[in-house]
This record gives structure tokens, C-alpha cells and sequence, in this order.
């Protein structure tokens, strides 16, 4: 994976994300969820390489990049702070405009600079989500019970002690014959260091707080995506079934939306690689939305 990549750690102001870049064409910025790293998008770069210069880093807390000093409400791990962590690495990278494309956790960071950043995103992608505040107001039982860990990682200082008690029990579901070894040797050093640990779990409770005072207040204003934004979801997760629909969700905060669904469990970049990468390409690569 990776090939002809170049590994760095680059220094974004308020310290250095780890990053790899590679490939020509276009600049394509490519965030993971949790509890990954860039590892994950492996498979994916080395296909979108021969059509885009694609940039996968660590983001903030994640990983080997920075981890972000505490802060009262959680703003230093907001997804306001790290899309802008995300401007400024590719503004080092000499693109002052790019495409980003998000899954899970990172779809949150690529829907707040879609919206923050409306000058620098040409085109967005987010996988496997709708807004926080569309998943918390409808919130009923079987959210709470499958989605539970939302609420669990937003307590203090419990979340870390379950987990570092005994990492792999809690990321049970790694797999080497699923991510490859290297992306999977990777993410088990990254969950296996308690300050990463603590890091990914302020993610989720800057989710509840100030990411989510940051989408209402968005909402209030009528401020919305103006780039072209595809969503995509894994036919064998769960978000229609917890959310319902969620192309018509993404069309109340955008204004020109397209989306279908990858046939895929939940982490799309590692068990349906192929058929992600042609969505990408198709609606990236165009200035014809073809989806």
C-alpha cells in the first residue's frame, strides 16, 4: 500500500500531523474515522493515485500525529480545530484548493471544512454519517443500545480505563486479513498508547459538546455546503436503519447532494476498496456528476 508515497510529519501550527502523500493530478485530502489512521485508506490511495494527488493524514489525536492539549469544552478536539489543521497541511502541500473525503469519524472534519472553508473545498465526500445533531434528535432505545458508546465515550476519565485495560478486547474486530498487515500493526500501536487512546475519546466528547453547539448554530444561520457533496453508505452497516435515508438528511444542509450506497460492512475502504475508489473517481474526476 502506498506506493511511491512519501511519509512526513508536517508541522500545521499547533503541532505536526503524520502524513502521506503521493500520486498526480488534482489534490484529494482523505480522513479516517475511529479508531483509525490514514493506514486505512491504503488499498484506496494506491487506485485514486494514477487520478489525484491524494494526501492521507493522521488527524489530531489520532494516531502519530499531535495530540491536542485538554481544553474546557473540549474545543482543542472540535472538528472546527481540525479542519483547520486540514487547510493549513495543504496549504503547506502547495493546494489552495482540493477535494476532501471523509468516512465515519473524519466525515464530520470533511462536512466543517466544507462549511468553514467553502474557498478551498472543490468537492466533498462523506461515508457512513449524517450530521451529529441529525443522529442526537433521534436519538430513541435502540440508538442508545447500538450506538451506545457515543454516550459511554463522553464520560470522563471511564472510557480510557476501560480500553487501556485491555485493548484488543475493546477493538475486538481488528483484522490483519481484512486491513493488511502494516495498516493493522499500525492502528494496534495507536490503540495500544494510552495518550492516543485519550485522544480519539475527546474526539466523541467534543462531539457532544462543542461540535455539536458548532452544527446547530450552522443550522440557525442557514449556512450551508455549497460545494458538490456525494454521501455514500455501507449497505451492511446501520445507519439507515438508525437514521433513515440519509441523502435526504445531507440535502437539508447542502445544496447540491448525490449519494448511494457501496455494498460494504462499515469500514468500506478495507472490505469493498474497488468499488469505493470508482465512486470516488467518478464523481471527483468529472465536472459531470455521474452517480
Amino acid at each position: 500500500m502506498f506506493e511511491g508515497f512519501k511519509l512526513n510529519f508536517i508541522d500545521v501550527g499547533p503541532g505536526k500531523l503524520r502524513v502521506r502523500y503521493g500520486g498526480a493530478g488534482r489534490p484529494l485530502l482523505l480522513l479516517h474515522g475511529h479508531p483509525r489512521t490514514h493506514m486505512t485508506w491504503g488499498q484506496v490511495a494506491d487506485i485514486l493515485a494514477t487520478q489525484f494527488t491524494v494526501v492521507c493524514p493522521d488527524l489530531r489525536g489520532f494516531g502519530q500525529s499531535f495530540q491536542p492539549k485538554d481544553a474546557e469544552g473540549n474545543v482543542n478536539s472540535s472538528k472546527r480545530e481540525k479542519a483547520n489543521d486540514c487547510v493549513a497541511l495543504m496549504r503547506y502541500l502547495g493546494h489552495s484548493r482540493f477535494s476532501v473525503v471523509g468516512h465515519d469519524r473524519g466525515s464530520y472534519v470533511a462536512f466543517r471544512l466544507a462549511v468553514d472553508h467553502p474557498d478551498a473545498v472543490e468537492k466533498a465526500v462523506v461515508i457512513d454519517s449524517v450530521p451529529i445533531i441529525e443522529h442526537l434528535e433521534r436519538t430513541d432505545w435502540q440508538f442508545a443500545r447500538d450506538w451506545y458508546h457515543w454516550f459511554f465515550f463522553a464520560q470522563s476519565e471511564k472510557p480510557e480505563r476501560a480500553i487501556n485495560a485491555d485493548p484488543l478486547a475493546w477493538y475486538d474486530k481488528l483484522s490483519p486479513s481484512l486491513m493488511g498487515q502494516d495498516a493493522y500493526q499500525d492502528v494496534i500501536a495507536a490503540v495500544s498508547d494510552p495518550s492516543v487512546v485519550h485522544g480519539m475519546i475527546e474526539d466523541y466528547r467534543a462531539g457532544l459538546t462543542v461540535d455539536r453547539r458548532d452544527e446547530m448554530e450552522t443550522r440557525a444561520s442557514g449556512q450551508k455546503i455549497l460545494c458538490p457533496l456525494l454521501c455514500l453508505w455501507s449497505k451492511k452497516d446501520d445507519l439507515i436503519e438508525t437514521v433513515g435515508d440519509p441523502l435526504q438528511i445531507w440535502k437539508r444542509w447542502a445544496t447540491d447532494v448525490h449519494g448511494f450506497g457501496i455494498d460494504s460492512g462499515h469500514h468500506v475502504a478495507e472490505e469493498n476498496p474497488n468499488d469505493l475508489a470508482a465512486a470516488l473517481s467518478r464523481f471527483l474526476g468529472s465536472s459531470k456528476i455521474m452517480c
